[in-house]
Order: C-alpha cells, then structure tokens, then sequence
C-alpha cells in the first residue's frame, strides 16, 4: 500500500507523542531526496545538455512542482507530508486532541494549506535566497561599480545581515527542538506551530482505514471518462508515491556511499586503492650491470674514457655517453653499456649544456 507502506514502526507504549528521534528523521528524509534527484538531472544534463539542459536550468521550479503534487497527494490522503507518512506519524489540529479523527479523514482546508505551503513554499524560497547570496558574494569580489553606488551599499549591508538573520532562523528550530525534547512544546518545528497542526502517531484504527480506503480505490470500477480520467491520475500519482517510499531507503544509502565516495578526506584513500602498482625495473638477463665502467668523473663517458663530445643519454638508464661512442654501441649490440637493458638508436637523447 503507498500510503502505509513496507516501514510502519510500531509505536512505543508512551502514547501518540513521536520521539525527537522519529520528528527530526523525517525532516531530514526529504532533504535527502533532492540531492538525489539534482545528480541524476545534473549527470543527464552533461551527457545531452541540448536535450536535458533545461532540466538543471530550471531544476528547482520542476522540483517544486513535483513536491508539491507529492505533498498534496498524502496530505489530503494521509494527512501527513511524504515523509511523516513514512515514518507512521500524521497532523492533527491544535486543540484538546482526545478525540482525534482518522488519517482518512484529512486536514480542515485552512490546516490544510497552511502545511502546503510551509512543506513547499519555505524551502524553495529558502534555497533561491541562499543561491542570491552566494551570487551577491561573488558580484561584491568581482564588481566594477564605483564605491557610493547605492545598489553596492544595499547588497553589501544584506550580505552583512544574512549571516545573523541565518543564524537567528536556525537558532529559532534549534530552540524550538530543545523545548520538545524537555516536554515543554506540542512541536519540534515552529513550521508545525505556523501550520496550527502538531505530529502524532498512526493508530491500529488508522492503519486499518487507511488499508480499507486503498482497497477501495483501487477496486472501485468508475464508467464516466471524467471519473476514469481523475483515476487513472490518482493510481499514476499513487504508483509514484509508492515508488518513493520503497526505494527511497535504497535511495538515502546510495546517496550516503556517495558523499563518503567523494568526499575530499577520503580521495588520498580512493587514489591508493585504485591506482595501478608501480612496474617493476626491466630484467636484463644478457649480463649484469658494469658499474665498474663508470668513470669517476661525469663528465667522462663511460666508454671510451675520454671528456664527452655530443653528449647524449640512453632513454632506457638515463646513463650519458659521446654520442659517437654511444651510437656505435647500441647500434652493434642493442643494449645500455653500462646496465645491460635492451636499447635501440631511437632510445639516443641528444643533451644541451648551457655553455652550447
């Protein structure tokens, strides 16, 4: 069933209060989804950006749009968001609370579209100011508007306001989890106060209406086109949902692997294990190295004793020689005088001191 699903957790007998544990992981559960769905469209996009380049250009109002679909779709269902749905958890109204209605039943509309908006709205907004500000900070380094421009005086104030005003709205959920965790509030997230719902837990009643309402939409035999054409739409937007939750863990842990894969820590790691070993030295098995021809001064050649003329090195040792005295070497025995290793007159470098 998409709306239960394959993840109910049974609840603790603490009564219907979920734990800060259950509250703050389904929070963290759809910030997970988007990074996800951003690196799919982002390696689409470089493979064909003539035919997916639109994707990542207007990635966040597609995103936002597929959300919100998904949200209204389990709150008017579930009475939950994607995410509390997926962790067996759904909204009430503020209030006594004693009686409380099925997830069946839905939000009341004001309710209702209060915790829409918050669920899609807030973030997506949330993300285009973070990306303004990130965009202001690289104008503010690069600018070439002169010193009194106002518009330079107004973005630099905001830039220099933001961090406070970020830090007050983190501060705000920090305090409010806090005050949740000690019993002294009904939510975890002031988004659930503004929304005028609070978090609890599904009853056996609930997961047995909910069952009952699923068996019932997809047994139900419509006639009419418009009726026809409105379920087709639900059971599509059900089979996506249900798509979601089932592969959604899969989905966390790859992304997981994936930040672990790439993360700058771990890349001198990733480097050791997959480079190729160092090649051994070559095996000369003619003769063995005659270091005893070497010269006690460099600028000797090796062979015929003598201050090099036309120095020239040997590719396969790195070993310098007359290039006469060099070329007729290798060219009657194929080898390095000194080491042994096989040579060819292709192997000859010619060397340039600075004095030529």
């Amino acid at each position: 069933m998409a709306e239960v699903g394959a993840h109910l957790t049974a609840a603790p007998a603490g009564g219907d209060r979920p734990s800060v544990f259950e509250a703050v992981a389904q929070d963290s559960l759809m910030a997970a989804v988007k990074p996800a769905l951003q690196h799919l469209v982002k390696v689409l996009a470089e493979s064909n950006p003539a035919r997916y380049g639109f994707l990542w250009h207007w990635f966040d109002e597609i995103y936002v749009l597929l959300d919100l679909l998904l949200q209204q779709h389990y709150l008017a269902r579930c009475s939950a968001s994607f995410s509390e749905n997926f962790y067996s958890l759904k909204r009430i109204p503020m209030g006594d609370g004693r009686q409380q209605a099925l997830a069946t039943a839905g939000l009341p509309k004001r309710q209702h579209w209060k915790s829409l908006l918050l669920l899609v709205l807030v973030p997506y907004l949330k993300g285009k100011l973070e990306k303004l500000v990130s965009s202001l900070r690289e104008e503010d380094e690069y600018s070439i508007h002169p010193p009194s421009s106002s518009w330079k005086r107004f973005y630099r104030a905001f830039l220099a306001a933001y961090p406070y005003v970020n830090m007050t709205w983190e501060g705000w959920f920090l305090i409010q989890q806090l005050c949740y965790i000690l019993g002294k509030a009904e939510h975890h997230s002031p988004m659930l106060k503004l929304a005028g719902v609070r978090l609890v837990r599904l009853t056996a009643e609930d997961i047995q209406a909910l069952e009952k309402k699923w068996a019932e939409t997809t047994s139900n035999q419509t006639h009419s086109f418009t009726s026809r054409v409105q379920s087709a739409l639900r059971k599509a937007l059900g089979g996506i949902a249900f798509s979601l939750s089932t592969g959604l863990s899969v989905s966390v842990f790859f992304l997981q692997f994936l930040d672990w894969w790439y993360s700058s820590e771990n890349q001198e790691t990733i480097k050791s294990l997959t480079a190729l070993p160092t090649p051994p030295p070559p095996v000369h098995l003619e003769q063995e190295p005659s270091w005893a021809l070497l010269p006690s001064l460099r600028s000797v050649c090796p062979l015929c004793r003598k201050v090099r003329v036309n120095a020239t090195a040997l590719a396969t040792s790195g070993f310098v020689f007359c290039y006469r005295c060099a070329y007729s070497h290798v060219k009657a025995h194929q080898r390095c005088p000194v080491t042994g290793y096989a040579t060819e007159l292709q192997h000859l470098v010619k060397l340039y001191s600075p004095e030529s």
